[in-house]
């Protein structure tokens, strides 16, 4: 006899949410053991376990501030990339200019390129005006990819927006300024959500850059990640710690725009 249908539609999901989640799982099942225990032994959970790995993390300023300088230049693009963002992507949706389609696709041509192309020019250039190893250096280096990403996700919410909302809020007597940030934002939150959200999760991801601008001030925690060799060899225990707590701020960030996010990949061009 077969396996029934109804079976199988919830199986094979299931079978892939575990999937999924297997890393996950391992990650934190790492996190609480040693590095001997790593090493020595294949164990679904810990034998011996330990909160050792994650009070270093959260009292070694080696690693704190790590994540500390990660979230600062992180809502730093994120807050830059849509105040540059949404007043670019209103002009691309309201109004129609020379050359307006080729500026479109040579905004989303930047985000194509890989980091390793501007490494180098954004290391010479903010070497020379006292920019490196400083937070803004790195925010306004993840613009380059943020920004056009913005444009063109809030572009799409936009232009779903009648234009007739202009017209009315402007014969009622608003300014500019007034209907902008009182009427038109509120009306696209749920865009500004999935932008942010975007912004948000690439500039916390992205490592080349991050750590080419960076020496000791500012390094984010993924730089400090890499180097975790010791006299006895790598610490595997603390640095799958770390690598769990880099998913917190994530998980947040989904919790809080969750509904914006449902509405902007019901709604948006997402």
């Amino acid at each position: 006899m077969g396996v029934p249908m109804n079976r199988i539609k919830w199986l094979l999901p299931l079978l892939y949410i575990l999937f999924v989640l297997l890393p996950i799982y391992w990650l934190l099942n790492m996190s609480f053991k040693t590095t001997n225990e790593i090493l020595g032994s294949f164990t679904l959970w810990p034998d011996q376990f330990t909160l050792q790995n994650y009070r270093t993390i959260f009292t070694d300023p080696t690693w704190y501030v790590g994540y500390l300088n990660t979230l600062a230049y992180v809502l730093a693009n994120t807050a830059i990339s849509l105040a540059v963002a949404l007043p670019a992507a209103y002009a691309f949706s309201r109004y129609r200019f020379l050359g307006d389609k080729h500026l479109f696709f040579w905004l989303l041509s930047n985000r194509m390129a890989p980091p390793a192309v501007f490494a180098l020019p954004f290391f010479q250039l903010y070497s020379a005006i006292g920019l490196f190893d400083t937070h803004i250096a790195v925010a306004l280096a993840h613009c380059l990819f943020n920004v056009p990403l913005a444009v063109w996700i809030l572009e799409g919410f936009m232009s779903g927006v009648p234009k007739e909302l202009d017209e009315t809020a402007f014969v009622d007597g608003y300014s500019f300024p007034r209907f902008f940030f009182r009427i038109f934002i509120p009306t696209i939150a749920a865009g500004i959500g999935v932008a942010a959200f975007f912004c948000f999760m690439f500039s916390w991801v992205e490592l080349l850059l991050a750590k080419t601008l960076t020496a000791v001030a500012a390094k984010p925690i993924a730089a400090t990640m890499t180097r975790t060799a010791s006299t006895s060899g790598y610490e595997l225990g603390l640095l799958s710690a770390a690598g769990a707590l880099t998913i917190v701020p994530g998980a947040l960030v989904i919790y809080f725009v969750r509904n914006y996010i449902a509405k902007g990949f019901a709604l948006g061009r997402v």
